[in-house]
């Protein structure tokens, strides 16, 4: 594992003030993708709810990897498919969010299942499977499969209309997008130590501003299309969650077999699918932190805390939580990778979703200054992936074979869908390259076993 160049390392402990000052940077990092899947699965879903039981998941994954693993679980997309199916095949809404707890036991218990698999046979097979030809690329997909959601939020600010499209010019938009952008830039290049260390919290706070300033001209001028940010939302604020094994309770007595099979088809196969990137993750991670997470504290515990924090995320908040790419990218950038930081993140997110009026501003920064942010951290994962092709011959065509083929894979968006299983772009790169990695590199060990000739 090579060196990292990290300001605080996995077991370092910053001054109290800053360790506060780098939670809320990686909370920031995390809280738009978190709280972004109860609003798209709708039904009454709690964003507050969301934000505590990534908290708390987070919280019961570093306890399994011994706080060896510097990296926030949120919100997981890839069970997007998975959580509308719980409402769909649901004769109540009650029964829909008890479905959402029993899916989420569901995968995580699939994770166990592997966890002690692994446990079992050992991790020596994930670097014959993914080597680094197979992984790098893998990671770099990661970060460029969600760069169209990143160029995409640049243009768009967070006031909507009745069909729920963005009131304000998107050029406008880009401008408190780009500021935010530059902010960061600067402020990670050029900054002093401190101000380094927390370019994104820079660049948020100067792209509201700009928007700020937008969204006051427009509102005085009547103007939407200088109107950035939903300044509404602050006449609707939660006060606390909503948690989801409460709205769960009264859906006990409309519970059958049906359903429950409905509920394991929907949420065991996308588990096996999510495995795949988790590896991938903490692969990533492992090269940033240069700490080699797969054997310390080992992909067991890593699955362990991954699976069972899914759970007591899902029955808080209803969502299934995974590894996210922005708070990997959060610590390749700030350089750190405290594990105290990630546990004041997981307790400042459970707090702050009791705090209404300030979880409220949270959610109204807008699309466009999250864009910002977004470009960078998902560039940063590209990036990390590439840097572990550094290893690797590339004027060998059987690697140069399974790295393009996992490239355009990805960045093409193969996807795979059956039924209301959906096999996400990064799977299928993965899958494909591990094939055609094993199809490439077949007559390897045949030639190692013949004889040279004298």
């Amino acid at each position: 594992m090579q060196k990292s160049n990290l300001i605080y390392n996995i077991q370092d402990k910053p001054p109290f003030g800053k360790t506060l000052i780098f939670a809320l940077q990686q909370l920031l990092a995390i809280m738009a993708a978190t709280i972004a899947v109860p609003a798209i699965i709708g039904n009454g879903m709690s964003a507050a709810a969301a934000l505590f039981g990534a908290g708390a998941g987070t919280l019961i994954y570093l306890l399994f990897t011994k706080f060896k693993s510097p990296v926030f679980l949120g919100s997981s997309f890839a069970f997007l498919g998975s959580m509308g199916a719980a409402f769909a095949g649901a004769t109540t809404v009650e029964l829909g969010y008890l479905g959402l707890i029993l899916g989420a036991i569901f995968a995580g218990l699939v994770y166990v299942v592997i966890a002690f698999v692994v446990k079992r046979v050992g991790t020596g097979w994930i670097s014959k499977v993914m080597p680094p030809q197979v992984i790098g690329p893998t990671v770099a997909i990661i970060g460029l499969s969600l760069s169209g959601n990143a160029v995409g939020d640049l243009f768009k600010g967070s006031v909507v209309d009745a069909t729920l499209t963005p009131v304000a010019n998107p050029y406008v938009a880009l401008v408190c997008g780009l500021v935010t952008l530059f902010v960061v830039i600067i402020c990670s290049l050029y900054g002093k130590k401190m101000i380094s260390m927390i370019p994104f919290i820079m660049g948020i706070l100067a792209g509201y501003l700009v928007a700020t300033i937008f969204t006051v001209i427009g509102i005085a001028t009547e103007n939407p299309a200088l109107q950035i940010i939903d300044f509404a939302k602050f006449q609707n604020i939660q006060w606390y969650p909503d948690f989801t094994f409460i709205k769960a309770l009264g859906g006990f007595e409309k519970i059958d077999g049906a359903y429950i099979g409905t509920i394991a088809v929907a949420y065991v196969p996308v588990a096996f699918v999510v495995f795949a990137e988790h590896i991938a993750d903490h692969k990533n991670l492992s090269t940033i932190i240069g700490h080699d997470l797969i054997t310390d504290p080992g992909l067991n515990r890593t699955l362990l805390g991954d699976g069972v924090g899914s759970m007591v995320g899902a029955i808080f908040g209803g969502c299934p939580n995974t590894t996210y790419g922005e708070s990997v990218g959060c610590v390749a950038i700030s350089k750190n990778a405290s594990v105290i930081t990630i546990v004041y993140t997981a307790i400042m997110a459970i707090v702050i979703s009791f705090v209404g009026p300030f979880s409220t501003f949270l959610a109204t920064i807008p699309s466009c200054v999250m864009g910002g942010v977004c470009v960078a951290l998902y560039g940063f994962i590209a990036v990390s992936g590439l840097k572990m092709l550094q290893q690797v011959d590339l004027q060998d065509n059987r690697n140069l074979f399974v790295v393009s083929t996992i490239l355009i894979a990805g960045v093409g968006g193969m996807k795979l869908t059956f039924g209301k299983v959906t096999i996400t772009s990064v799977a299928c790169a993965l899958i494909l390259g591990i094939l055609v990695n094993v199809v490439a590199h077949a007559g390897d060990k045949k030639q190692a076993q013949e004889p040279t000739a004298e």
